[in-house]
């Protein structure tokens, strides 16, 4: 009797909404609010940033960060789309690799400016009269910060999956779409959404740069934290830059809870182990999306879509039958591959000789050769300092899940945090104490770009395999024997990928870290970025063109001739399974 007097109570209890209902719709409410107040102020028309300037005071700065926010979520959207298309091409086609990753390394080393030089006009006509199109080019630039990390992240995964992981998918007989769906991307998930959070933080560096367009005469200022950061840094407002910083961190304690977290204790169960990892992280926001019935019945046909998508068998590529077992064919067209690739090569290098030998001498070229080999002096001394630095730190963080957990968000900070609002710092105290400009603008090139090899680390770490620990504790390794034997080969291709990435970096915030200045004082030191700066300070559009492939022929060389190696190294001697 008293079961069936409370029977219609607890059929109410679960039709009613819940706390957990309510807190999830007023969030996804605000989701659909934000987005549609991005669609009504990017489809304005392109004179009301004319009508409405920017602003230093406080109280527009809410609305400037949501500006900045929605643009660089559109930005690592298009990242995540670019880096499944990308990274899986150079991984899955050898011939593909030859040329993709190459052009990767230049694309990393092409600093903001170029990209921006040739796609605001692009953009621009593309959606005249809109604001759409100033959008458009400044989601573009911070697109460029983020995607080539998040790509070299995914490519490594994929070149370094254990080997019975491989044999399960041809024993399952899953096509090369399923393969990518149910192993490629799980494997992937764990160091990419590491490497996405790295590159959320490294875009802010840019932001700046991305938010304020020019265009021949024509300035076109974008509301946003970057562009009121660039005003603050002009007008010499300490206290509007204090409050930019603190909007920022807002921002990036916001990601942080609300996307990253969540992502980091979903993609935990994707880590590669036989055995019980301990801590695992946890996020407030996931489990409340996974309580709600209302977001289960929302994401019911998101779901039930990408079980079709990710389930279908498309057909495979065709092959030449004769290339299956004959080994000279498949020579043969690796030649002829490579000759197209080398005619291409040279097309586009006599087009750029073309253009430049108008106005650029042999003595241009070997200043900019020998700035180059300055530039990479010093990018080589700040990578070993900061490898022997953030190697161990990352290490010790990586093997704690809940340590990682509450350093999260900190780091997220530090790495987002704009290098060059600490360069007037620099200035004052390099002027005050008469230290040496060579030596002290340097570690501005690192400042930003840094954290690359500590996320790296730590996502290496933290996708270390505990049954590999376990084992390390039974034998009893300890001490050196450890670092040299278990952990740094198990983090080894992590490091590579993120040391890749920092010094790519390092390149392009050479520009801005060797000429520093605040108000009127202005200093400048030898380098390839400084050329490059001074040139186009000057209006030197050919030197700027020399300085640009001299610095692209620089990083694709040491990225090939060195970081590769030891990627290969990682790939052939440190691979799991």
């Amino acid at each position: 009797m008293s079961s069936q007097k409370f029977a219609p109570l607890a059929i109410r209890r679960s039709i009613l909404p819940s706390l957990w209902d309510l807190m999830a719709l007023l969030l996804i409410v605000g989701a659909i609010v934000l987005v549609a107040y991005g669609a009504h102020v990017t489809t304005a028309p392109l004179s009301t940033l004319d009508t409405t300037p920017l602003s230093l005071d406080p109280v527009n700065l809410p609305l400037y960060a949501v500006r900045t926010m929605l643009r660089m979520l559109l930005a690592i959207v298009f990242s995540l789309i670019f880096t499944f298309i990308y990274a899986a091409l150079a991984a899955k086609s050898r011939r593909a690799e030859m040329v993709l990753i190459p052009i990767l390394d230049i694309l990393q080393s092409v600093p903001i400016l170029g990209f921006l030089t040739f796609t605001v006009t692009f953009f621009l006509n593309l959606f005249p009269g809109s604001v759409l199109g100033a959008e458009f080019a400044s989601v573009f630039a911070i697109f460029t910060s983020q995607a080539w990390n998040m790509t070299f992240s995914m490519y490594q995964s994929m070149r370094n999956q254990p080997k019975d992981l491989e044999e399960a998918t041809r024993s399952f007989h899953l096509s090369g779409w399923q393969r990518f769906w149910r192993l490629d991307v799980p494997f992937a998930m764990p160091g990419l959404v590491w490497n996405t959070m790295m590159s959320m933080s490294g875009g802010w560096f840019f932001v700046v740069a991305s938010e304020a367009i020019t265009v021949g005469d024509t300035t076109m200022t974008l509301p946003g934290i970057g562009s009121y950061v660039a005003l603050a840094i002009k007008q010499q407002d300490i206290w509007a830059v204090l409050y930019a910083v603190i909007a920022m961190l807002v921002v990036i304690i916001l990601y942080d809870q609300l996307l990253f977290r969540p992502l980091v204790a979903w993609a935990d169960k994707f880590r590669f182990e036989t055995t019980s990892s301990g801590v695992q992280p946890t996020s407030w926001m996931l489990d409340l999306f996974r309580r709600a019935r209302i977001t289960q019945i929302l994401a019911a046909p998101f779901q039930w879509l990408a079980r079709l998508i990710w389930t279908i068998r498309l057909p495979e590529l065709p092959k030449l039958a004769s290339e299956k077992n004959d080994a000279s064919l498949s020579r043969t067209i690796d030649w002829i591959w490579l000759a197209i690739v080398a005619v291409g090569a040279a097309w586009a290098a006599y087009v750029s000789i073309d253009y430049l030998r108008a106005s650029i001498g042999w003595p241009d070229v070997a200043t900019a050769v020998i700035d180059g080999f300055i530039t990479l002096l010093r990018v080589i001394v700040l990578m070993a300092i900061a490898t022997l630095i953030w190697v161990p730190i990352g290490v010790w963080i990586g093997l704690r899940p809940a340590l990682a957990e509450k350093i999260q968000p900190l780091a997220q900070f530090l790495a987002a945090f704009p290098a060059n609002i600490a360069f007037p710092v620099f200035v004052v105290l390099i002027v005050h104490f008469s230290l040496n400009a060579d030596i002290w603008l340097s570690p501005l090139m690192i400042l930003g770009t840094q954290w690359y090899i500590l996320f790296n680390v730590i996502a290496g770490a933290s996708a270390f395999p505990g049954d590999l620990k376990e084992a390390a504790r039974s034998f009893h390794i300890t001490g050196w024997r450890w670092w040299l034997k278990v952990i740094l080969p198990g983090i080894f291709p992590y490091y590579v990928t993120g040391a890749i990435t920092a010094s790519g970096g390092s390149w392009n915030a050479s520009i801005v870290a060797e000429v520093a200045s605040w108000g009127s004082t202005q200093l400048t030191t030898p380098g390839l970025g400084s050329y490059i700066a001074n040139a186009t300070t000057a209006g030197d559009f050919p030197r700027v063109v020399l300085g640009i492939v001299v610095m692209c022929a620089f990083v694709t060389l040491f990225n090939r001739l060195f970081w590769r190696q030891l990627y290969a190294f990682g790939e052939r001697r440190l691979r799991l399974g």
